[in-house]
């Protein structure tokens, strides 16, 4: 009776742990966690050579949550294929349309991770087979409360961002202005990610896509216009060489760098974020007595930068540089093009 007794005891340990895992028997999930309810995950395996019993439990955890969180992957996949109601880019094959999508793209790709809130795991090792269990399982309802919750936070920061980057580009801080509306993609993708998930758990549930469509349009309309860049007026440009009009070597030498580095130039000032004004002037570099040279010249030019939505100066000098050739006539124009060289680098300063 005795021996009965003990033997019986040395086994009661197993039979209540295994008894006390409401999850182990396929047909004990679907009854305390029902589908409905639960999102799980189950996951069954040996330890492997190598690997300690905690490094084993700890895998399978691992592999259990997975399963949830592919779970909830298929499910939103599945919905925003049937009723996916975004705004989609229009691809005219223009830099600025495959700018605005490489954004998106980047964002997407960096708001992969689903949030598992609530999730939990357990698991159990069958000491008389060698096999190590492992279970996770997230309630619908709690998920469901936190993306409601994590979409109207990330809506209110999302209005925020994009209030302040609208007061930016009507300042004409343009390049600002666009590092604003980068960050409003990324926490639009994050808002919309909340909807497809909030739908895949709840139908009902109320999403907000109305306002994440507007949302949406109006950054990838703010986005093209930023991406033609600043606009500049020329409100006067002079080259006097020698006495005579040049055929403006150093304005064309300009306007072709900025414009390489997304500026743009208009004929109406009223559209213009900034005004220039160039005046431009060669001298002849005298050579040394007694021995032959290449003629040199100088290429002097006065430059001015207003800011039009302050009226601002925020560049004023003269800035100069020279030029040989086996002529003054083209050593003068060889000054101008790396005077106009050397001008555009110090706009590029200032107008971005």
């Amino acid at each position: 009776m005795k021996k009965l007794y003990f033997l019986l005891l040395a086994t009661l340990p197993f039979f209540a742990t295994a008894q006390d895992k409401n999850w182990l028997q396929n047909n004990d999930r679907e009854r305390n966690y029902p589908s409905e309810k639960y999102i799980t995950g189950f996951s069954i395996g040996n330890i492997r050579a190598g690997e300690t019993k905690s490094e084993a439990t700890v895998r399978l955890r691992k592999e259990a949550q997975a399963y949830v969180a592919e779970a909830v992957r298929v499910e939103v996949s599945s919905e925003t294929q049937s009723h996916d109601t975004r705004l989609k880019l229009q691809n005219t094959g223009s830099e600025a349309t495959e700018q605005i999508k490489s954004i998106f793209e980047s964002a997407v790709k960096t708001s992969t991770t689903i949030e598992l809130s609530g999730l939990e795991t357990d698991s159990y090792y069958d000491e008389r087979e060698g096999v190590v269990y492992g279970f996770a399982w997230v309630n619908k309802y709690e998920l469901t409360t936190f993306y409601k919750i994590s979409l109207n936070m990330t809506l209110q920061q999302l209005e925020s961002v994009l209030n302040t980057a609208k007061q930016l580009e009507d300042n004409s801080e343009k390049a600002k202005a666009r590092t604003q509306y980068e960050e409003a993609v990324l926490l639009l993708v994050k808002a919309e990610q909340a909807q497809d998930i909030l739908v895949a758990l709840d139908k009902n549930a109320a999403t907000q896509h109305n306002k994440t469509a507007n949302y949406r349009s109006d950054i990838i309309q703010a986005l093209a216009r930023l991406a033609q860049g600043v606009y500049i007026y020329v409100k006067e440009s002079k080259e006097n060489m020698f006495g005579e009009n040049s055929p403006l070597i150093a304005d064309n030498m300009i306007r072709s760098i900025l414009c390489n580095n997304g500026c743009s130039f208009t004929t109406d000032d009223t559209q213009a974020d900034f005004i220039l004004t160039l005046d431009a002037s060669v001298r002849k570099r005298d050579p040394v007595p007694g021995i032959p040279s290449t003629p040199f010249c100088d290429a002097d030019v006065k430059v001015k930068l207003i800011k039009k939505q302050t009226q601002k100066t925020v560049y004023e000098g003269t800035i100069s540089e020279k030029g040989g050739h086996n002529s003054f006539e083209y050593a003068a124009r060889e000054a101008f093009k790396n005077v106009g060289e050397k001008i555009a680098d110090e706009l590029m300063k200032w107008v971005k």
